[in-house]
């Protein structure tokens, strides 16, 4: 398989799609890019941190936190607050606001996220960007894949399983 970068969300999928979906794509690394490593609700158990680390073991797909690329507190409340002004709930946004974009640009400019886009990029071929929105336009992983892939010259698919 040739080197790429892949994205993969959390809502509106199951344990079974998500893992089927990092091993058919053949992904090498798991780079998980939140925060706050949990989800709400049951639906989504398998996202949360040891549940979802203790999945990718059995499919042997490696993992790696990767916090410096979580959006800063000040890129959320920007996202919030647009979010709130167009009454669009978080998990119904199709798009990111400019004011979180303006944001997430600056922690992407950051020295660690730098270095963690370059470590990610020398660790795998095949690595996979995660947060939780189904829709990568709505997600600040896309943005994050858009950075590597402007960084490594690898094209990015968006895995919706």
């Amino acid at each position: 398989m040739r080197a790429e970068i892949l994205t993969i969300g959390v809502y509106d999928t199951t344990e079974e799609r998500f893992a089927a979906a990092l091993v058919e794509a053949g992904v090498d690394l798991l780079c998980d890019l939140r925060r706050r490593r949990g989800v709400r609700g049951p639906r989504y158990a398998f996202a949360n941190a040891r549940r979802l680390q203790a999945l990718l073991v059995e499919a042997g797909v490696p993992y790696r936190h990767l916090p410096e690329l979580a959006p800063s507190r000040e890129a959320i409340a920007r996202q919030d607050a647009a979010d709130r002004a167009a009454g669009v709930a978080r998990r119904m946004r199709h798009d990111l606001g400019d004011g979180f974009r303006a944001e997430y640009a600056a922690v992407l400019a950051r020295p660690g996220a730098r270095e963690a886009l370059v470590a990610v990029a020398a660790a795998a071929r095949r690595p996979c960007l995660l947060c939780v929105e189904r829709a990568p336009a709505a997600c600040h992983r896309a943005l994050a894949a858009a950075e590597l892939a402007r960084l490594t010259g690898r094209r990015v698919t968006h895995l919706m399983p």
